[in-house]
């Protein structure tokens, strides 16, 4: 079974990327990266620019509202994602749990929709 992992880091995590702190975290990043990648379940997987970079959209009626960055609020922005193929949701779970930002923001894992459901 298919299953997204979003990783979802905290602003104190982005911000380890500008001081003394930027070596260890990347290290922690490059060996779960690494391990994930050499285990042969990694399907695709991307790393996000910094979400004051997004910009959103909803349509309400028929008027489009743009607005730059993400539209929640909130403590943990999403920084990346991978999906992999594992047999159960167990196996996804503790990939999950091995991520650097499980301790500091979080994960979720979802299951991908199968095409032939769509």
């Amino acid at each position: 079974m298919q299953y997204m992992l979003m990783f979802y880091v905290t602003p104190d995590d982005l911000a380890k990327y500008g001081d003394e702190r930027a070596d260890a975290h990347k290290a922690s990043w490059m060996a779960y990266v690494g391990a994930i990648s050499q285990s042969g379940i990694t399907l695709s997987g991307e790393g996000l620019l910094p979400p004051s970079t997004a910009t959103s959209l909803r349509v309400r009626g028929d008027k489009r509202q743009v607005q730059d960055g993400p539209f929640a609020d909130t403590k943990e922005q999403l920084g990346g994602y991978f999906i992999i193929e594992v047999p159960h949701l167990d196996a996804a779970l503790e990939w999950a749990a091995r991520a650097p930002c499980a301790s500091t923001g979080g994960v979720e894992v979802r299951p991908v929709m199968p095409r032939e459901s769509m």
